[in-house]
């Protein structure tokens, strides 16, 4: 039963942990969670949150908030902190300047308005309007391979890009 359950959470990146013997199992197999890049799936991953939930960590986090502490996560869903003391063990608080050089703040290709997408190195006029208008009329993006794909690019611009776009 252990093995499987072991098989399960490191084989199924939506396998939903089930109870904090889990959480721990998981952090023993070295999963990992950046409360501060999660997305609502790695959210959903943890026992007792729900969607609403997971979804108001990732819009705070995408407003600029950071959390750095299981306290913060607690008082964003304003809930006691002992009850997220067992998602403890999967959680990483790591922070992100987002005016360092050195660290690539990933665009969110999904979302990212013109302004944004001539930020980015490789990142013309004429391309940034072709990533929103495919958007908009083929819908979101699935993959940096489907942008690809979608628009043709070539591997050494794709090559370029995919480290500046996330995709959620």
């Amino acid at each position: 039963m252990k093995g499987n359950m072991r098989s399960r959470i490191l084989n199924d990146p939506y396998y939903r942990l089930q109870s904090a013997a889990e959480v721990r199992l998981a952090a023993e197999l070295g999963v990992k969670i950046d409360v501060n890049r999660a997305c609502v799936d790695d959210w959903l991953r943890l026992p007792g949150l729900s969607i609403h939930q997971a979804r108001s960590l990732v819009s705070l986090v995408q407003a600029g908030v950071q959390f750095h502490s299981i306290e913060d996560i607690a008082a964003a869903l304003s809930l006691p902190t002992q009850r997220l003391l067992p998602l403890l063990p999967v959680l990483q608080f790591c922070y992100y300047d987002a005016d360092s050089l050195t660290e690539i703040q990933p665009v969110n290709l999904n979302a990212a308005s013109l302004e944004m997408l001539t930020q980015i190195p490789a990142v013309d006029l004429f391309l940034a309007k072709a990533i929103i208008h495919n958007r908009q009329t083929q819908g979101t993006y699935r993959s940096i391979a489907d942008l690809q794909q979608r628009l043709a690019l070539s591997g050494e611009l794709t090559a370029q890009l995919m480290h500046y776009l996330s995709i959620r």
